[in-house]
């Protein structure tokens, strides 16, 4: 388990919350951010706000080298091949509508197919909706298992010679359930298609190596990751980003602009039209760093010990319907039978504990699951087993509470 000092790092955690100390299982929707992040983004504006590349002056200069050095960092970190396949965006919806629009509208005709699991975030099924509208392709979802995994054998026999793309989460945000990417694209290649991963539950809590994967497009978000809000990445492999054409034009993005026609800069600045999110890349660029000093498998085994805890103990509670597999990332997903999600998440907040209740933005997974809603208790670097010891004795005085009333 990782100890006490990561979490002196992060200073809003020290704070009390309706007189109780914060518990914060809400990092699947957002992570708190470390010092260190935080201090990265003021010093930007505070010592050297200044838009990037055009200038020549000193602050512009600055501005511009943190902004590409976490563009090098994000390299490292995802281990792609080349900087031209690390497009700055605003989050994972934003990256993921870009391919979408980008790549799906051209290469995809009526016909065709695009393969989903019902276990998306809406981001990366809405898009894709929109695409087979205009294209005339068809979506195809893979059947969950019982227990919210996916079999390989579905995949083998959904994707076939009509299939151009598969969009699939790596980690699933309400589930937990860990996809095999790795094998999922083997299969999607050996078909002819691109893969296009949601990774923005999987880059904040295990390695991820996008060449290894194999994986064509692979999205996620900062906020995600102890960085700032507002800003993400698209991974791209660079012979498919070069045949793209962008989706937003302006400044930043162009080569040469005359009267009736324009050229683009390479990549992967034609991706990113007008001033960038340049603080938040920044922030970014901190945050790897933090998450390197701490070691990233240092990260997924601390969390996997805190999601099987939380599974024994949250198990032991009468009444309680907890959803996923058994092996799963930092996180579980319940309802309390008699008592409404949201009815959990408020008496969990009047004791300091903040929990995620609603859809979580994937309303065809809670049809699958044949509920409207459901809790979610999400970890991260800085929580402990005290805090599932909390959240436990919560949910017990829950359901002791609202059995009392009803």
């Amino acid at each position: 388990m990782l100890n006490e000092t990561v979490r002196k790092q992060f200073p809003i955690l020290a704070q009390e919350v309706n007189e109780h100390s914060l518990v914060y299982l809400d990092s699947a929707a957002t992570s708190q951010k470390p010092q260190s992040v935080i201090n990265a983004v003021t010093e930007y504006y505070e010592q050297y706000n200044s838009n990037v590349h055009r200038g020549v002056h000193t602050l512009g200069s600055r501005a511009t080298e943190g902004y590409e050095g976490s563009r090098e960092k994000v390299k490292s970190f995802i281990n792609a091949n080349s900087i031209k396949e690390v497009i700055f965006m605003r989050g994972t919806t934003t990256a993921i509508n870009t391919v979408a629009h980008s790549y799906g509208r051209e290469k995809l005709s009526e016909g065709d197919e695009i393969v989903l699991t019902k276990m998306e975030h809406h981001s990366n099924i809405i898009p894709w909706q929109q695409v087979a509208k205009v294209t005339g392709a068809t979506l195809k979802y893979l059947p969950l298992q019982e227990d919210g995994t996916i079999s390989l054998d579905d995949v083998r026999e959904m994707v076939t010679d009509r299939t151009k793309i598969v969009a699939m989460t790596q980690v699933s945000n309400v589930l937990g359930t860990i996809n095999p990417i790795k094998e999922v694209a083997k299969i999607a290649h050996e078909k002819g298609a691109v893969i296009v991963v949601d990774g923005a539950q999987s880059v904040p809590h295990m390695s991820v190596d996008v060449q290894d994967l194999d994986v064509d497009f692979f999205a996620f978000s900062a906020h995600k990751m102890c960085g700032p809000t507002g800003v993400g990445v698209l991974y791209g492999k660079e012979e498919l980003l070069e045949n793209m054409e962008p989706v937003e034009f302006g400044g930043e993005m162009i080569d040469f602009v005359n009267l009736y026609d324009s050229t683009w800069k390479e990549l992967p600045w034609k991706f990113e039209g007008g001033t960038p999110i340049i603080a938040g890349a920044i922030g970014l660029g901190v945050a790897i760093d933090f998450l390197n000093e701490v070691g990233m498998e240092a990260v997924e085994a601390h969390e996997q010990e805190l999601a099987n805890y939380a599974l024994e103990q949250m198990e032991q509670i009468d009444g309680i319907t907890i959803y996923g597999p058994r092996e799963r990332a930092g996180l579980v997903t319940f309802n309390l039978d008699d008592v409404h999600p949201h009815d959990t998440a408020t008496a969990l907040d009047s004791l300091g504990i903040a929990v995620r209740a609603g859809h979580h933005c994937a309303q065809p997974l809670m049809k699958e699951l044949q509920v409207t809603a459901t809790a979610r208790a999400s970890f991260y670097l800085y929580n402990s087993k005290q805090d599932v010891d909390q959240l436990v004795d919560g949910l017990r005085k829950t359901k002791e509470y609202f059995g009392d009333v009803f």
